[in-house]
């Protein structure tokens, strides 16, 4: 299947590693041209070096307007944005009991603030051309809670609110918008959070983790021509672990 994507320009967030580099390498390989980010400066350009014709960008999206001045550079460098997706590093593990209101605000600014800024960065020039994917990656806590994982559950929730909304209000200037839901991937972020592979896989109907690459051919699809029609969805990536419908 031809996805339509050669020459699209994509906004790959979170990109030197993990679900962000796997998403941007298959936006490459279609041939859009991709920039990258992180606030690693070291980690953005190795990421860019082994994928060439990026360009690689250092920001800290937890910091108010970086969002906004990410999307100017970009723009200004690729000549506009066709594709954003939204990616951050999740907030710290813990329950409602023993997470602190800071950790809390911290959390709102890194998943939820970054996200509407960048967005609103981009709509101008999406609805200019009357074409434009957003691409949210949340997280399965956003349908079924994880206790031990209280911030990233109950910010991500209010996510797929904010995605459903967006995508009713864009939908006139033909820009979809949809939320990802990767559930348990083989990244770094796993191995940070201590679970088992093994443990975890027996939970799973497919009886295993996932791949980054499984996940990035999702993004692949929605940011494409062939899903002009799919708007407003929440979409898992679980190997079927999501228990409701």
């Amino acid at each position: 299947m031809d996805l339509h994507l050669k020459g699209k320009r994509a906004l790959i967030l979170g990109s030197s590693d993990g679900l962000g580099f796997a998403v941007a390498k298959a936006f490459v390989e279609e041939g859009a041209k991709v920039a990258l980010c992180s606030r690693d400066k070291k980690r953005i350009e190795s990421a860019a070096q082994s994928l060439p014709g990026t360009l690689p960008f250092i920001c800290d999206l937890d910091k108010s307007g970086e969002g906004k001045k990410l999307v100017e550079h970009v723009t200004q460098s690729l000549g506009g944005i066709d594709i954003i997706f939204i990616n951050t590093g999740g907030p710290p593990a813990g329950t409602f009991a023993t997470l602190s209101l800071s950790e809390w605000q911290k959390g709102f600014e890194k998943l939820y603030l970054s996200a509407i800024e960048s967005i609103q960065a981009c709509l101008p020039g999406m609805k200019k051309q009357g074409w434009g994917r957003i691409l949210i990656n949340t997280s399965t806590a956003a349908k079924e809670p994880i206790s031990s994982l209280v911030i990233s559950s109950g910010l991500r929730s209010g996510l797929l609110g904010l995605m459903k909304t967006l995508s009713n209000e864009l939908a006139p200037f033909q820009i979809t918008v949809n939320a990802l839901l990767p559930g348990y991937i083989r990244t770094q972020r796993l191995k940070e959070l201590g679970h088992s592979e093994e443990e975890i896989s027996k939970e799973i109907p497919l009886g295993r983790l996932g791949s980054p690459e499984e996940f990035a051919a999702l993004a692949l699809f929605l940011g494409s021509e062939a899903a002009s029609y799919i708007t407003g969805q929440a979409i898992a990536c679980d190997g079927g672990k999501l228990k409701g419908i």
